[in-house]
């Protein structure tokens, strides 16, 4: 299924497996340049892309492996400029007449990179700016053992790792560090000396282009069609919602929103007023608890859930579209990263997660798809919301997963856990939201574990259920760290918890950033 994408030129990023890319594409946006994802074993450049350069990922191969992701040939024919990143590099290296080397040199978190101060190379203009001694995050175990002829070395680390490359007459450059993490004190910098300098690439991607292109994406898709749109009352399906509903008119957008049991407290009744509000008059509530809650019973396994939430959802979807002949397309707020993490556009990267409205699309689909948001990520869509005149409080709203709390049961789900959860969930949001807390948050729940503990409470012995918090700080949620809560603010949630809550006597705080753990626990 082809999707138009909003921008037709731009840098064309090759995915080998890493779970930095998107990152890559974040900063190349927040510089102001478009920026897509290929997957590392494409045999050609997609069509009807205009691309000014090429960043190669990093990845988890290892080049001289069979079955490794290898340097496809378009690549370095195509005669673009390219900058190799960690796995990208060694690519490059190999694919030159080089050797890579697996062995006692790896490193991985924050190290110190020297940069040499003679750089006669064009493309060694990326470093252009920049100190001799830089702070560089890395995440490697191969390395490079000998430079092809054609490159020199320009940057070395403390523990003597060929850190930075350039090729000695063409514009393609290798970085064992990764720039698009935060940690690299030079990487948007470096990037953006690659777009403007080596690419000639000009700024063309800004909130405006956002709107028109996702209205005109939008208008070109529905033509004089109608949509049946999927509401989950999360940012990403809101928005969508009010943008196709202002580019296609009220009368032409149904929204759907399916109560499948496992919202939030007080959800449902929440996520329709402000849908109403805000200009959705073809609303319909589906009471599909029973539905939902029957078809996971036994079922314990978190992709299993996901995949069985999503097809019920479509199968939903379709029985509410079969009451009318007038439906055209099917409207999704699905994100970039969405796509790239259920690995839905063959973007090479390792699958994640099964995203419902992603993977459990049926092959022979009724309707066909328009999805605004394919190409932008959260903070993007924010964006457009703040722009389309939506409260704060509904935009800045944390994120939900579409399987709702399903996922927030580890195990098997049933009724009685979901109200635990959900008064737990509960008592833990107000917390924050009346410690200023919340809007320095970027997602924030609680998770039920499948497990019991001694505890006591008066003269009583208990065995009872343990609820674990979960806080993380992120921009776009591909990487994530831990919320800096006080041990005075969680010890107050717990003893709410534990107190109003029977069931549980135990509450801990997840202090794990993603990488290495996801944000999600299922």
């Amino acid at each position: 299924m082809k999707h138009q994408r909003p921008i037709n030129s731009g840098i064309l990023v090759v995915d080998y497996g890493s779970q930095y890319t998107l990152l890559i594409v974040r900063k190349l946006r927040e510089i102001g340049t478009y920026a897509e994802v290929i997957g590392g074993r494409a045999s050609n450049p997609p069509a009807g892309f205009d691309f000014h350069g090429i960043i190669l990922s990093g990845g988890p191969d290892s080049v001289d492996l069979e079955g490794a992701r290898s340097l496809a040939p378009w690549i370095v024919d195509s005669n673009k400029p390219i900058l190799g990143i960690c796995y990208g590099m060694q690519l490059l290296v190999s694919a030159f007449g080089g050797e890579i080397q697996s062995g006692d040199r790896r490193e991985y978190g924050k190290s110190k990179m020297s940069l040499s101060l003679e750089m006669n190379s064009r493309a060694a203009n990326v470093f252009y700016g920049l100190e001799t001694a830089q702070q560089v995050w890395m995440s490697h175990g191969d390395d490079v053992k000998q430079l092809p002829e054609c490159f020199e070395s320009v940057g070395t680390t403390d523990g003597d790792v060929q850190a930075a490359i350039v090729h000695k007459e063409l514009p393609i450059v290798g970085l064992q560090f990764h720039p698009e993490v935060q940690h690299t004190s030079c990487g948007k910098s470096i990037l953006e000396n690659f777009v403007k300098d080596l690419c000639k690439q000009s700024s063309n991607w800004q909130a405006d282009d956002m709107m028109t292109s996702t209205t005109k994406y939008i208008r070109d898709t529905v033509g004089e069609g109608k949509v049946l749109m999927a509401v989950s009352g999360g940012v990403d399906s809101t928005v969508a919602a009010v943008l196709m509903t202002k580019a296609l008119g009220p009368e032409r957008v149904t929204a759907v929103f399916v109560d499948h049991g496992l919202l939030r407290k007080n959800e449902c009744g929440w996520v329709s007023d402000n849908l109403r509000l805000l200009g959705i008059k073809n609303l319909h509530v589906i009471d599909a608890k029973d539905t939902f809650l029957k078809k996971l019973s036994g079922v314990t396994d978190p992709e299993a859930k996901r995949k069985i939430i999503g097809e019920t959802f479509i199968e939903i979807f379709e029985e509410f579209a079969e009451q009318s002949s007038d439906f055209t397309h099917l409207g999704q707020g699905t994100l970039y990263p969405d796509v790239i993490e259920s690995a839905g556009d063959g973007a090479g990267a390792k699958v994640i997660k099964s995203h419902h409205n992603v993977g459990g699309l049926p092959e022979k689909l009724k309707l066909k798809l328009v999805e605004p948001f394919r190409f932008l990520f959260k903070d993007e869509v924010r964006t457009l919301g703040l722009e389309l005149g939506i409260s704060k409080d509904l935009v800045n709203r944390h994120p939900f997963p579409g399987p709702g709390l399903a996922i927030r049961i580890l195990g098997e789900v049933n009724q009685e856990d979901l109200e635990l959860l959900r008064e737990a969930d509960h008592i833990f949001i107000e917390a924050l939201k009346e410690n200023n807390l919340y809007d320095h948050t970027w997602q924030a729940f609680a998770v039920l574990l499948p497990i019991r503990s001694v505890g006591v409470m008066g003269d009583n012995r208990t065995y009872e259920k343990t609820c674990a918090l979960r806080a993380v700080t992120a921009s776009d949620g591909m990487t994530a760290g831990v919320t800096p809560l006080t041990i005075e603010f969680l010890t107050s949630v717990s003893d709410q918890i534990i107190r109003k809550i029977p069931g549980v006597n135990r509450v801990v705080y997840d202090i794990s950033t993603k990488p290495p753990a996801t944000i999600e626990w299922e």
